[in-house]
């Protein structure tokens, strides 16, 4: 049986879908080995995994038999399972953070805790703040500052409108070429950007919950779209909470752009910058050389520790 690669764009749990470069689709199952030598994960293979696989005749289907080494990949703790991960995506080039000042409105502790996430995974974030149109005169104000702190700590940002395509060609310009994951809470926008970028994919709108004024999940799973030869995105669902895995206490400071100068000043070398003595970052915070709503979310993600 003669093997082929590509890459796989979808998965359902037990089916995968895989595309060639010749853009044919595979419907895929794997071998049972990968359910024992990935006892970590609850997801052996996952979206942006290369793959090789065989169509088997006797079985109708293909099938995958090994996985190409990855040169990244996301996770998170597995719902219910702590002590497991799950992988989101692999051999990202960009992880696409898509927020909304309001409709939902914005939340900074859900942007920081994905920005340690990805860095840490060695992955390019990005954060696209959609649904400008929505915004008065102070939301405008605080739209600015936030673009203009993320700006400074070395993050890539755009400004957008989905649904009248305002700076969506600059998106798409910046991602030509690359894999991205698009993420961000549910009704920010993230599917509205992609039909925008591609008309065609016909992708499901979530709706908002006017009870709530959070949106539905219009995406129920991981699956890739190739945008054209070099380019592919992968839309998720819309994430609620994003569990820290494998993560020292410590670990998430170095995370912090802006405390990176500042740590090597602390008494203690491993300064979890919580009530320590001597502390240079929470001096900084008391300057107000670092922002309050920063230091806040990164306590949030200390919680997550039960320290």
């Amino acid at each position: 049986m003669e093997k082929q690669t590509g890459v796989v764009i979808k998965s359902t749990g037990s089916w995968y879908s895989v595309l060639t470069k010749d853009d044919h689709s595979y419907e895929c199952r794997i071998k049972g080995k990968f359910r024992l030598d990935k006892l970590k994960s609850t997801n052996p293979i996952a979206v942006g995994d290369r793959v090789y696989f065989y169509a088997d005749e006797k079985l109708g289907y293909a099938v995958i038999d090994e996985i190409i080494e990855r040169k990244n990949f996301l996770v998170r703790k597995a719902t219910n399972l702590s002590k497991q991960s799950h992988i989101i995506a692999s051999n990202l080039d960009y992880a696409v953070i898509i927020a909304s000042i309001k409709t939902p409105k914005i939340s900074t502790a859900f942007i920081d805790r994905f920005l340690v996430i990805i860095q840490a995974y060695e992955i390019t974030p990005v954060i696209v703040f959609n649904k400008i149109d929505l915004l008065g005169v102070s939301d405008k104000d605080y739209l600015d500052d936030l673009v203009e702190l993320y700006t400074h700590l070395g993050y890539r940002c755009f400004t957008t409108c989905a649904i009248t395509g305002l700076h969506v060609d600059e998106l798409t310009t910046f991602m030509r070429g690359k894999t991205s994951l698009f993420t961000g809470q549910s009704g920010v926008g993230k599917s509205t950007i992609l039909n925008c970028i591609k008309p065609g994919l016909g992708l499901k709108i979530s709706r908002m919950s006017e009870s709530r004024n959070k949106g539905k999940h219009g995406t129920t799973f991981y699956e890739m779209y190739k945008l054209d030869k070099n380019t592919y995105v992968v839309d998720s669902p819309g994430i609620r909470e994003l569990g820290l895995y494998d993560f020292e206490a410590f670990e998430v400071g170095l995370f912090f752009p802006e405390f990176k100068p500042l740590a090597t000043s602390c008494k203690f070398t491993n300064c979890l910058h919580l009530n320590e003595p001597n502390c240079a970052v929470i001096k900084a915070v008391e300057k107000g050389l670092i922002l309050h709503e920063r230091y806040v979310n990164y306590l949030k993600m200390l919680d997550d520790f039960n320290l």
